[in-house]
């Protein structure tokens, strides 16, 4: 066990987000969250980086560790880095820049700047934009952006916010790619994701969460046989 949640509550005032959702992530593993817009995806994880405070609940880590009040750099941290929603690079800076921003934590400057090399190697658009502002780059090479910019820090488990958000489906099936390859280097990934059918076919294992409940669990592949989740989230 990596990160393990246990009967977690999020509340927005007086609306609840979240009603005792629980799951567990193991090292090593794609686990895919599915569900509609507005179903409590993003606040999950928004909890689990620390940008939202549960109202009931356990988030711990795989060393017995309480995430639970924790400040979204002390997560970073201990090993969690989030890609959120909208990718949210610093603009105006440069490719370069944003992907040092990752690793504000780090002192080990040689390891830096073999990580950002790794970050290079595996997205090489950023490599020819390196010194060009971020705002200028497409919007497929600021989530590769984004997501190497988390990698940076070093996270044992990389958490991912809609990654597939706005793009067109080619640079779509670039991504989930590059997600796979991340995986098969040894980062565990939590993946929230509206494009069920993708999130599935690379994931081990998925969650469905519905009005902010888990209503199903299993392994992915049986997922996307699922009845169920063919006819709410695959098209029939």
């Amino acid at each position: 066990m990596l990160l393990s949640v246990n009967n977690l509550q999020v509340a927005y005032g007086a609306i609840a987000a979240l009603h005792g959702v629980s799951l567990q992530i193991d090292r090593g593993e794609i686990v895919a969250f599915i569900g509609a817009n507005g179903a409590g995806k993003t606040t999950l994880l928004r909890a689990i980086s620390g940008l939202v405070k549960p109202i009931a609940g356990t988030i711990v880590w795989h060393d017995g560790r309480s995430l639970h009040g924790l400040r979204p750099d002390q997560i970073v941290r201990v090993g969690i880095s989030h890609v959120p929603e909208g990718r949210q690079v610093f603009a105006n800076m440069t490719v370069r820049e944003n992907l040092s921003l990752g690793a504000y934590q780090r002192h080990d400057h040689r390891e830096i700047h073999m990580d950002m090399d790794r970050c290079y190697w595996l997205f090489p658009q950023l490599a020819q934009r390196r010194e060009q502002r971020a705002g200028t780059l497409s919007g497929g090479e600021q989530q590769m952006l984004a997501i190497g910019r988390a990698l940076m820090a070093r996270p044992q488990l990389l958490l991912l916010d809609e990654p597939s958000l706005g793009l067109a489906p080619l640079i779509v099936r670039k991504i989930f790619q590059i997600i796979r390859e991340i995986n098969s280097e040894g980062s565990t990934i939590f993946l929230v994701e509206q494009n069920a059918h993708m999130a599935l076919t690379i994931a081990h294992r998925a969650y469905v969460l519905q009005s902010g409940q888990v209503v199903k669990t299993g392994d992915a592949k049986q997922l996307l046989e699922d009845p169920d989740v063919k006819a709410a989230y695959l098209g029939g």
